[in-house]
């Protein structure tokens, strides 16, 4: 180990592990990202005679591996890829070495193994043992099934008897139990390390705002790395931009770019020329940056194997890892109508492995303790390692004691002989009919709908802590029917306190954020600065010779209060200020502001104008265009279904954000030259460039639709 590995000794019980198989034991290991997983395999493959043949899902992911045994050992040949990328002469190649036993590895994705001129050579060899990497994958139950997987044993024995290690970073005792039946190791020494994490940081936020509160979160960690995992390829490549725009490094990785872009992309991350990747569960399998400092679901996954799985490439190095998540039910309710198309066996599996995930994100106790238990491990939540990592802990909701309702659920479950899922349950106390309740006319019961006086969330709460605690089990067989264990009958008979906090209603608290007003600014701002900008603005006014809201108009000084921007690139987050307008005027104003802030001790807010990516709906880049063509503006608003009146709000918004649209030849047909002068005049020494200011001088005699373009001509002409 030494020797290649350059490792003086184990980590937790990875020589265990290899001593076993060495011995010729079935060995199934269960051991998070970065415990070493792969140490276990390659290190008894380098001491036993012949080749140990490896299953792995991604030819990327054997390539990896591959690459990191050729460096450590004198001969390349040591480990080999066999795979459906290779041609007829490299696989000869593999196949020669393999024979005259310089190779010790051989990697090989599932479908190779099915070949029959495959299984015939492997025959003839001496082979020192299978390992089955990421075993997850053979499991219905996993997070990324593959049914090529189910058929491994049966492949296995077709080559011949050997020892098989399987492999897994994320296994939940069903998983588990299923790996085992299905490789037929139910003997199998069983290594199972802890999957407690202490360094990584818990939170799950509703979506609101979301984001905003994303650049937010990732601005609090300039120049440091991070992953935002979302469900769609679309999603990505949006997000990515979003990032970009508000001066984030970000790229975007999903399974639609072609593979050269992927591994570019990937490389950039690696050799951190940018920080952020916004990605699809295809990034990160065989990713070992040990820097990630933070990993974002902009999406719940569909699984908490995903979850722990994705979050757990964050802080492997030991240090800060973030690891936040953005939940709305009404994600969940999408994914749910997506499995209705699903055969019934999977769509029932889909349905619990997203129960779980609601579960969690919606509980209100020690997340780590929630996440442990699902993968069958106990958690002390006070005095364990990592107990206040995550948002429950740190901030603890109001508890109540349950009992008497804890009580009168377990009793149902009782009543009803064991055979209803959680939602059923929910149904059946809340007095709610579904088919199973018809089924079994449970409806008629006198304890159908006896507590309805009760939200559905409060009751679901209720279910899954007494899931959690052990008084009622989910069968894995049966698709998640409750079970009473003995310690839920004792509890009948004899109710305890059942002390849980108050969940928080997720459906309302979204539905609440969604009806209130969106605050443009907050109502107080700065009035002394204000003060101190509205003479600067004058001054830097009469320096052009032109009126003062020429220079900013009243909005943008306000937002300017509170936001107190002391460079450009922060000025052109302020309510109407482009790039445009910062560059013409802004140097002065953020100067001032700086000097001022820093003369007063002020904490600036970190609250933030986030940049959104030019929508379908905005119609600038084609306003531009079409007017540096000079089209007539009735053709442009029919060509854009808009009515003149939204195609000149388009035009004031582009003008009024410093950007040059030169519209003379469009005025020219319809205004004269005495008419536009004495309009010019008027405007260079009015008070505001407000309409009632404006109408009030000119209303009887120009349409208003005239005024407005006469406006924009001025604020061009003297102020862009």
């Amino acid at each position: 180990m030494k020797k290649h590995f350059g490792f003086d000794q184990f980590k937790g019980q990875q020589e265990e592990i290899i001593r076993s198989l060495l011995n010729g034991d079935d060995v199934f290991v269960l051991m998070p990202t970065g415990g070493g997983k792969s140490l276990c395999y390659q290190l008894p493959a380098l001491i036993s005679e012949g080749v140990a043949i490896i299953v792995s899902p991604l030819i990327a992911l054997m390539k990896n591996q591959v690459d990191a045994v050729r460096g450590i050992s004198a001969d390349n040949n040591v480990a080999h890829v066999l795979n459906s990328s290779l041609n007829k002469t490299e696989t000869k190649k593999v196949m020669d070495d393999i024979k005259s036993g310089t190779t010790k590895m051989l990697y090989v994705a599932p479908e190779s193994l099915t070949k029959e001129e495959y299984i015939d050579f492997f025959k003839t060899v001496n082979i020192s043992f299978f390992a089955i990497d990421e075993a997850h994958c053979i499991s219905e139950w996993g997070h990324d099934f593959r049914p090529e997987y189910r058929n491994l044993k049966h492949i296995i024995n077709k080559i011949g008897d050997a020892p098989v290690i399987a492999l897994t970073a994320t296994a939940t005792p069903k998983v588990q139990d299923d790996i085992q039946k299905t490789l037929g190791m139910l003997k199998a020494k069983v290594f199972k390390a802890s999957f407690n994490r202490p360094n990584l940081f818990y939170e799950i936020r509703p979506k609101v705002n979301q984001d905003k509160e994303l650049v937010k979160f990732i601005h609090q960690y300039s120049g440091k790395s991070g992953v935002v995992y979302c469900l769609s390829r679309k999603k990505v490549e949006e997000i990515a931009q979003t990032l970009q725009v508000n001066g984030i490094k970000a790229i975007p990785y999903h399974a639609g770019l072609d593979t050269k872009t992927r591994s570019k992309h990937q490389d950039m991350f690696l050799m951190e020329e940018v920080d952020v990747v916004v990605a699809t569960i295809a990034f990160g399998m065989g990713i070992d940056k040990p820097d990630v400092r933070f990993v974002v679901h902009y999406d719940m996954p569909k699984s908490l194997e995903s979850y722990y799985q994705e979050t757990g490439r964050a802080g492997r190095d030991g240090g800060e890892g973030y690891c936040l998540a953005f939940y709305d039910y009404k994600d969940i309710e999408k994914l749910e109508k997506f499995l209705a198309s699903k055969p019934v066996a999977e769509r029932e599996v889909g349905l619990q492995l997203l129960g779980e995930v609601v579960s969690y994100a919606e509980t209100s106790m020690s997340r780590r303790k929630f996440l442990l238990h699902y993968f069958g491990e106990e958690f002390d939540e006070i005095n364990g390692l990592g107990a206040n990592m995550d948002d429950n802990m740190r901030n603890p909701k109001q508890l109540i004691d349950a009992k008497v309702d804890a009580q009168f659920m377990l009793e149902v479950v009782q009543k009803t002989k064991e055979i209803l899922r959680i939602n059923d349950l929910v149904n059946t106390v809340m007095g709610k009919e579904s088919s199973t309740i018809k089924n079994y006319n449970i409806q008629f019961e006198n304890f159908f709908g006896k507590n309805n006086d009760k939200e559905d969330y409060y009751w679901k709460s209720i279910a899954r802590q007494l899931i959690v605690r052990n008084y009622l089990v989910k069968e894995i067989e049966t698709y998640g029917i409750l079970k009473l264990s003995d310690k839920g009958k004792s509890f009948i008979e004899q109710p305890e306190e059942f002390m849980i906090a108050e969940d928080t209603d997720y459906k309302k608290l979204l539905t609440e954020s969604a009806n209130e007003p969106v605050q443009q600014a907050p109502a107080a701002f700065d009035d002394v600065l204000l003060k101190h900008l509205k003479e600067l603005r004058k001054k830097i006014a009469k320096q052009h010779g032109i009126p003062p809201f020429a220079v900013f108009q009243d909005p943008s000084l306000d937002d300017m209060t509170m936001q107190y921007p002391t460079n450009l690139k922060e000025l052109t987050n302020v309510f109407g200020v482009g790039e445009g307008k910062a560059n013409k005027f802004g140097k002065p104003f953020v100067e001032f502001i700086a000097k001022y802030v820093e003369e007063n001790d002020i904490i600036r807010p970190d609250e933030m104008v986030i940049k959104s990516v030019a929508d379908n709906s905005s119609h600038k880049v084609y306003i531009i265009k079409s007017v540096d063509r000079k089209i007539d503006l009735e053709d442009m608003a029919e060509a854009k279904s808009l009515s003149m009146t939204d195609l000149i709000t388009e035009m004031e918004r582009i003008v009024y954000q410093g950007t040059k649209l030169d519209i003379g030849y469009y005025i020219d047909e319809i205004l004269d030259e005495d008419q536009q002068e004495e309009i010019h005049e008027f405007l260079m020494e009015a008070e505001n460039d407000s309409m009632t200011t404006i109408l009030k001088e000119f209303g009887d005699e120009y349409e208003e639709d005239e005024l407005r373009l006469m406006r924009i001509k001025f604020i061009n002409d003297i102020a862009n």
